[in-house]
């Protein structure tokens, strides 16, 4: 476990570096088409300060899209509990506690670090889950912020932000801009250009996706070793297969965070989806079940 957080760490500088390639692709794309290489290191620092803006608003902004309202203790005594339990055993800091009011069960953490962390679920979830099954949920939850690998997502997250959005612009200069010197533009040039700002997002969602299926795959090893209860895990991602249903409230953006796919399914959904398969997960779980 502490070989594969200290992996997650080292994914962190791994998966900017792929990040940075592709938004140095972008921005060099740029410069050719203007005959200005200042231009690419602006696309760098801009996007870099984008990621950085969406690093640290991310959690409110996590908060603001997914309707989730902060509780005490008071508001539901049995959910608080487990969560704050947990806490204890893992010797975390009890992270800020959120309930969705959403009938489709579900949950998910956020935060750059367990100092800044919430965990939320929603009431579809608390209602259909026993103790031993919501412990091993929000003991998920917490071990994607034990595992710093929400830290890896939300990098992540802010960087595919930061293609989409410079592609975008891009594109719009490209086709719709004004004054640049076409001299410079020779057709294969602006032909591989193309290719490069068509390729880029796609390349981009692809590793957010592949480091979200692992990361899934992570925290349910984390809630088994944390519960000492594998079956639990189990039994409550039995539950999501067969009670899931899409939120009331779905976002894109959002969707990663999640502990099982919250929007609706689809060919393509599925195709795409952050999330592995639940019949693989439970299948992980139950062929390690002796070493947990």
């Amino acid at each position: 476990m502490y070989k594969a957080i200290a992996a997650n760490k080292r994914n962190t500088i791994l998966i900017m570096a792929v990040f940075v390639g592709l938004i140095s692709a972008i921005g060099y794309v740029v410069s050719y088409i203007y005959g200005d290489s200042n231009i690419a290191i602006w696309v760098i620092i801009g996007a870099a300060l984008y990621a950085l803006i969406q690093y640290y608003l991310a959690t409110s902004l996590a908060v603001a899209m997914t309707g989730a309202k902060q509780i005490e203790k008071r508001d539901n005594p049995r959910f608080y509990r487990i969560v704050e339990n947990l806490a204890i055993t893992t010797g975390m800091q009890t992270p800020k506690i959120y309930i969705i009011d959403d009938p489709a069960p579900n949950a998910f953490a956020t935060g750059r670090d367990p100092r800044h962390a919430i965990v939320a679920a929603t009431t579809g979830l608390i209602d259909i889950m026993s103790d031993s099954e919501l412990e091993a949920v929000m003991a998920h939850e917490m071990g994607h912020v034990q595992n710093y690998d929400i830290r890896i997502s939300m990098i992540t997250f802010g960087l595919v932000s930061a293609i989409g959005f410079l592609t975008d612009i891009v594109l719009r200069m490209m086709f719709y801009g004004g004054d640049r010197d076409k001299d410079n533009n020779s057709p294969w040039m602006m032909f591989i250009g193309l290719i490069v700002l068509i390729l880029a997002p796609i390349i981009a969602v692809i590793v957010q996706m592949a480091v979200s299926r692992q990361r899934e795959y992570l925290a349910d090893a984390t809630s088994a070793m944390t519960t000492r209860n594998p079956e639990a895990m189990v039994s409550a991602l039995q539950k999501l297969k067969t009670s899931g249903r899409p939120m009331k409230r779905q976002n894109g953006a959002t969707a990663h965070l999640y502990i099982s796919n919250p929007l609706k399914a689809g060919f393509l959904g599925k195709m795409f989806s952050t999330h592995p398969p639940i019949e693989d997960r439970i299948a992980r779980l139950r062929d390690n079940a002796n070493k947990f």
